[in-house]
C-alpha cells in the first residue's frame, strides 16, 4: 500500500470523518467539562499519567463511536452496489481490506495522538516531573480505537444491514458502561466493614479505565500486555471478516477474537492491587531538610519547605519529645473506604487537602500543617466530611500558637461553622490549668493518630467512642 493509494482512500472513505468525530467530541469533554475531570493533583492537565488515564477514560464512548463508524465504512461497497464487481477483479480482497483498514487506522490514531498533544502541552506547563510511564496507557488506547473500528468493518461486511452500525455502537456502549458499573465491579468491604466496590478482571476487557483517584498509581505491565493481546485478537477477527467470502470462513474468523479473550484473561491480573499499582519512581521523595514531597510534586517543594520547617519548630516547642520530626507528602495508596493510620513522628502533607489548597500565604500553610500534625484526620479514603475533628484541630492549633486562628478552607461555610463551634470550646479550654490542657491535648492526639477514638471528646474530657 503506497502513499498515493492511501490518500485516495482517505478522500473517498469516512475515515477522516471518524478521526474528526473522535477529536472534536473528546476535546469538548476535556475542555468544556474540565471541572469534572479531576481537581488539583488529579486534574487531566496536572500530571502525565493522570492525563493519559483521563483520556483513556473517554473511551467509554469513543470506542463505541469508532465501532459504529467502522461498521458504516464496512457497508460502503454494498451501499455503492459494487460488491460483485470488486469480486471479479484480480486484486486480492486482502489488499483492498488493507487499504481500508490503513486509512481508518491512520485517521483514528492521528486523532488520538492530537488529544495527547493538547493535554501534553498543558501538562508541561504544570509539572516539572516528566517520564514515559504514560506512553503504554496511551498506545493501548489508540490500539483500542483502531481495533474497534476494524471489528465494526468486518462485522458490517459479514452482516450487511443498515441496522448493523447503530446496533454495534449501542452494543459497544452498553459493554463499556456495564464494565464500569456492574459486570466489571465486585462488591467487597474494608477491614472496618465499610462496603465498597472494586474493579474485577472482566473490567480490564473494556478499553476505558476507571476515574483517576491519585497521581501515584498507574496500570501494571500485565494489564498492558493482556489488553494488547485482547485488542489484537479483535483487530485480526475484524480483518478476517472483511476478506472472508463464505459463511464457514466467517465462523473461523471469530477464532482470534475468542483466543485473544482467553489468553488475555489468563494474563490479566485478578487482584485489584495488581491492576493499579504504585508508581515507585513517581513516589520517590524529594526533600529539603525534614520536608519531603513526592517526585510528582517536586516543583512545589520550595513553596512548602519554609512553612513546613516553621510548623515543625512550633510543634517541637509545644509537644517536646512527642512532636513530629518531618513533613512528608503522603505516598501510601490505600483502598477506597479504608480508615488511615498515622505516625506521630510525621506531619502528613496532601496537596489536595482543602486547607492546603485554600492557604493564601506561608503563614496560613504553617497553621494547616500544624493542624495536620495534631489531628491528621480519620475520614475513610475517598470520603469527605466535617465534624468534631475539624473543631478539635482548630483548638489544637490555637493551643500551639497561643491564640485561636481561623484555619483556611476552600468552602467558606465550613470555615465559619468550624470557627463558631471552636470559639466557645477554646474559651473554656483556656481556663484549665496548663497541666490539664496538656493532658487533654495528649489524649486528643492519641485518639486522632490511632483513628480509634473521638478526638473532640478527648479534648473536652469526655469518653472516647
Amino acid at each position: 500500500m503506497n502513499a498515493r493509494v492511501l490518500r485516495i482512500e482517505l478522500k473517498r472513505s469516512v475515515a477522516p470523518w471518524a478521526g474528526a468525530a473522535v477529536l472534536t467530541t473528546a476535546l469538548g469533554f476535556l475542555l468544556l467539562l474540565r471541572g469534572t475531570l479531576g481537581n488539583g493533583t488529579t486534574a487531566w492537565t496536572a500530571q502525565w499519567t493522570a492525563m493519559a488515564l483521563w483520556i483513556r477514560g473517554l473511551l467509554f464512548y469513543l470506542w463505541p463511536l469508532a465501532v459504529g463508524l467502522g461498521a458504516l465504512q464496512g457497508l460502503r461497497d454494498r451501499r455503492s452496489k459494487i460488491s460483485e464487481l470488486l469480486a471479479t477483479t484480480p486484486r486480492p480482497a486482502r489488499h483492498r481490506a488493507a487499504v481500508l483498514v490503513g486509512a481508518t487506522a491512520a485517521a483514528l490514531a492521528s486523532a488520538f495522538a492530537l488529544l495527547i498533544v493538547v493535554g501534553g502541552v498543558q501538562v508541561l506547563a504544570n509539572t516539572e516531573y516528566t517520564h514515559l510511564g504514560w506512553l503504554p496507557i496511551s498506545l493501548v488506547g489508540a490500539l483500542a480505537l483502531v481495533a474497534g473500528a476494524v471489528l465494526g468493518m468486518g462485522t458490517a461486511r459479514a452482516l450487511p444491514s443498515v441496522f448493523t452500525p447503530p446496533l454495534l455502537a449501542i452494543g459497544a456502549f452498553a459493554f463499556t458502561v456495564l464494565m464500569q458499573m456492574s459486570l466489571g465491579r465486585t462488591q467487597t468491604s474494608t477491614a472496618s466493614g465499610i462496603p465498597v466496590t472494586e474493579p474485577n478482571q472482566l473490567s480490564l476487557l473494556s478499553p476505558a479505565v476507571q476515574d483517576v483517584r491519585d497521581t501515584l498509581t498507574t496500570l501494571s505491565a500485565s494489564v498492558h500486555i493482556g489488553q494488547t493481546i485482547w485488542l489484537l485478537g479483535m483487530a485480526v477477527t475484524g480483518f478476517a471478516l472483511l476478506v472472508a467470502a463464505r459463511p464457514r470462513t466467517r465462523l473461523l474468523a471469530l477464532t482470534p477474537l475468542l483466543a485473544g479473550a482467553a489468553v488475555a484473561l489468563f494474563v490479566l491480573p485478578t487482584d485489584p492491587d495488581r491492576m493499579f499499582v504504585l508508581d515507585k519512581t513517581a513516589a520517590e521523595p524529594v526533600c529539603d531538610g525534614p520536608v519531603c514531597v513526592t517526585r510528582t510534586q517536586q516543583g512545589r517543594l520550595d513553596d512548602v519547605a519554609g512553612p513546613g520547617k516553621r510548623a515543625l519548630s512550633m510543634l517541637h516547642t509545644a509537644l517536646g519529645g512527642r512532636a513530629p520530626v518531618s513533613v512528608r507528602e503522603n505516598d501510601t495508596v490505600l483502598q477506597e473506604g479504608t480508615t488511615p493510620k498515622w505516625s506521630g513522628r510525621t506531619v502528613p502533607l496532601d496537596f489536595d487537602d482543602s486547607g492546603v489548597v485554600a492557604a493564601k500565604s506561608g503563614q496560613e500553610l504553617t497553621w494547616v500543617l500544624i493542624g495536620k500534625g495534631m489531628v491528621p484526620g480519620c475520614s475513610p479514603v475517598g470520603w469527605s466530611g466535617t465534624g468534631g475533628e475539624d473543631v478539635a484541630r482548630a483548638v489544637a492549633v490555637g493551643w500551639v500558637l497561643g491564640d485561636l486562628k481561623s484555619l483556611p478552607d476552600v468552602a467558606e461555610s465550613i470555615r465559619r461553622h468550624v470557627d463558631s463551634e471552636a470559639r466557645p470550646l477554646w474559651k473554656k479550654f483556656r481556663t484549665l490549668p496548663p497541666a490539664q490542657q496538656r493532658a487533654r491535648i495528649d489524649a486528643m492526639r492519641t485518639a486522632a493518630l490511632s483513628c480509634k477514638g473521638d478526638a473532640l471528646a478527648a479534648l473536652t474530657g469526655g469518653a472516647s467512642r
